[in-house]
């Protein structure tokens, strides 16, 4: 049998890695970050326990790049929603709109990850996160700064405290309140962002882990 190229190596050890990450975001979801277990996570994603500790130092950085992972590609996703636009404005109102439906949505997740990022190891600097640091600053240059290196870091912070306020245990504020404080925060007429999606398509995590074959077939389903 002749050994795997290097480029299907590497398209094995992306999936392995996507798997990861979907099986620790859903894991987390459904049962808390505390009752996840790394083993759990790589019987869910059908990898070898050993995997884990290849691509992740820690279950805490895991589930970071997992979440993070789950924002940037719903921040993506909500960018170029159709009618696509290049409009600043409403490209702003998309992305407060995404993040604040992930609070909503995904209220155990995003609540261990805002505790999670108070740790020692505070951010991961992982491609998640860089992924979507890009696009957040991105969004604010459309929105019209000057001063991306200011502006961003201001907006990241708007976002965690209004995911942070929605789900304070016992004391959360309502979404749509939040939501019309950053809007009136940045100009934005309320009309402007997305509209909900279905319960279903919210619950159906799969499409921003992009675990699909893009390679021929090959022989194992591990990086070797």
């Amino acid at each position: 049998m002749s050994p795997r190229s290097p480029s299907v190596n590497e398209e094995l050890r992306r999936r392995s890695r996507e798997r990861l990450l979907q099986a620790a975001v859903e894991l987390v979801d459904e049962h808390g970050f505390e009752a996840t277990t790394l083993g759990a996570i790589a019987d869910r994603a059908g990898s070898a326990r050993g995997l884990v500790s290849y691509y992740f130092p820690g279950k805490r950085q895991l589930v970071q790049s997992a979440v993070h992972r789950l924002m940037h590609r719903t921040l993506e996703e909500a960018l170029e929603h159709e009618p696509h636009t290049e409009d600043g404005r409403e490209r702003l109102a998309r992305a407060i709109d995404a993040i604040l439906g992930l609070a909503q949505d995904r209220p155990v997740l995003m609540r261990q990850h805002m505790a999670g990022l108070l740790q020692g190891e505070g951010f991961v600097q992982c491609p998640e996160q860089r992924r979507l640091a890009e696009l957040l600053g991105e969004t604010v240059a459309r929105y019209g700064s000057h001063h991306v290196e200011v502006d961003y870091p201001m907006l990241r912070a708007m976002l965690m405290g209004a995911v942070y306020a929605a789900l304070v245990p016992g004391v959360p504020m309502p979404i749509p309140a939040l939501r019309a404080e950053l809007f009136e925060r940045y100009g934005l007429d309320r009309e402007l962002g997305l509209p909900r999606e279905s319960a279903a398509e919210r619950q159906d995590l799969s499409r921003f882990f992009a675990t699909e074959d893009r390679t021929e077939p090959a022989s194992g389903s591990e990086p070797g």
